[in-house]
């Protein structure tokens, strides 16, 4: 089955990750759109003089862009999409996909020699050798794949359905904050970018700590840097 996803403007109707718009909900006695302004003629229906309903508001009203109920014009991103993620659920799916290409990653470094990248306190080794290695000759090769490994996993199902293997085990899935649909592969290669070369390249345990940071102090969608990068959230899955 063909997972490119069509072009912006484009997306069939029956995708499910779409925002639906919420129907407005009429209030006592008449027109969801509220009572005609005084002296305006009654509407008519066509070719009955009547003046045109307002267009229904997007994605369910008006309101601020931070979720509010008003006073800027502008509608909230996350109406009509599901609850945002919980951390605790985005950490562990997070693990999930981290043991699941650990594993096979392990199995090919044992080919090179999984000794030369531990850390051998009892000849007087420190990390930066360690990180020396990691950079030279086999170990080299090894940061490559890894790298190749990690942002292609995440690449390939992000732009596939937004779940990796461990999002969809925990019920989560990436959506695009601007309407709620699969990422297309430009955002989800930038977000699996942000999120693994930096961690795979310098910053092994700094980076994973302030993406961690950035998704709990973020307010009020909950977005990783990773998740700025990529214009995405991370929500509840419906399917």
């Amino acid at each position: 089955m063909s997972t490119d996803q069509p072009p912006p403007g484009e997306r069939p109707e029956d995708d499910p990750f779409l925002k639906r718009p919420q129907e407005p909900t009429p209030p006592s006695g008449g027109s969801p759109y509220g009572s005609p302004p005084p002296g305006a003629p009654p509407p008519g229906g066509t070719g009955g003089g009547g003046y045109p309903p307002p267009p229904p508001p997007p994605y369910g009203g008006g309101g601020d862009p931070y979720g509010g109920s008003g006073g800027y014009g502008m509608p909230d991103p996350l109406a009509g999409m599901p609850p945002l993620a919980d951390f605790g659920r985005r950490l562990a799916a997070r693990l999930i996909d981290v043991i699941i290409v650990a594993v096979p990653l392990f199995l090919i470094q044992l080919a090179f020699g999984t000794k030369r990248y531990m850390v051998e306190t009892n000849q007087g080794e420190d990390i930066s050798e360690v990180i020396t290695r990691s950079y030279s000759g086999s170990g080299l090769i090894m940061t490559l794949i890894s790298i190749v490994a990690y942002i292609g996993y995440d690449w390939w199902f992000t732009k596939k359905n937004g779940q990796t293997i461990g999002k969809k085990a925990m019920g989560l899935r990436v959506a695009m904050l601007n309407d709620g649909s699969v990422p297309q592969s430009g955002p989800a290669l930038a977000r699996a970018a942000v999120l693994w070369l930096p961690t795979l390249i310098c910053c092994f345990c700094l980076w994973p700590i302030a993406l961690a940071i950035s998704i709990l102090v973020d307010k009020p969608y909950k977005q990783g840097l990773h998740d700025k990068v990529g214009k995405t959230v991370v929500v509840k899955s419906t399917t």
